[in-house]
């Protein structure tokens, strides 16, 4: 069954960049420019994926009616928000990744390319994608997702869904599994493979986020002996643990 998505907008430019996007990735889409038609075109068809505009009224409302959806008919939920839009509200109605208004052609593209394989017919995957976590992070060709791999007080290993050219000083946010906190640090990247993933060291955060982080491995129970050694590329990790 083809892929398609139903998108709740009124903002002609941004609906532009989602139809390019979906062109290039052979997904059909449906436009509804209210909260009340989108609810009704939810209710009636099954779509892989929803994209709501968390500026429109009643976005969260129609965010929670697609959650409570059964697994086999409940979209990979997409929420775009400008720049007063707090992105802990966007998480807290059940999104799995966020687009930044103004919409650029490369997030969108790399967010939907990571999202393909969610919205299958075959959901059984779709239960992991509820318990990760998405990391932004500002690159040279602009703001790139990816799925956050493991956490530590040390960085963050990542899986985005292309390569990703290590640099220095990267700025990054991430929202902490299960909470609403969303931290920003920068990072540099220690490692990088052409299969998109990555391990990253904190190299600057608030004090703010640095308590939340920690609060956060502290209930989770994290071994402060590990931070470091589960950011390194596998074939390091197994190398270490060999020689033990």
């Amino acid at each position: 069954m083809k892929l398609n998505a139903l998108v709740m907008s009124r903002s002609h430019s941004s609906v532009r960049v989602l139809v390019a996007a979906f062109a290039e990735l052979g997904i059909e889409y449906r436009v509804s420019p209210s909260a009340s038609e989108t609810s009704e075109m939810l209710a009636s068809d099954h779509h892989s994926a929803l994209i709501l505009d968390f500026e429109l009224p009643h976005a969260g409302q129609v965010a929670k009616l697609a959650r409570a959806a059964s697994e086999k008919r409940r979209p990979v939920l997409f929420g775009m928000i400008g720049s007063t839009t707090p992105i802990s509200n966007v998480f807290q109605a059940g999104a799995n990744f966020v687009l930044y208004k103004p919409l650029d052609p490369l997030q969108v593209l790399h967010s939907l390319r990571a999202a393909q394989g969610f919205m299958r017919e075959d959901r059984r995957s779709f239960s992991r994608l509820k318990s990760e976590s998405l990391a932004y992070l500002q690159m040279q060709s602009g703001t790139v997702p990816a799925l956050v791999q493991d956490i530590t007080d040390q960085g963050i290993s990542l899986q985005a869904a292309e390569p990703m050219l290590p640099l220095r000083n990267v700025q990054l946010r991430f929202l902490l599994p299960g909470t609403t906190n969303v931290v920003n640090a920068t990072a540099d990247f220690i490692w990088a493979d052409e299969q998109g993933c990555a391990g990253l060291f904190f190299t600057k955060m608030a004090a703010a986020c640095t308590r939340d982080l920690q609060n956060w491995l502290n209930k989770r129970g994290a071994r402060k002996s590990e931070s470091v050694r589960s950011l390194l590329e596998p074939k390091t990790r197994r190398a270490l643990l060999a020689a033990h």
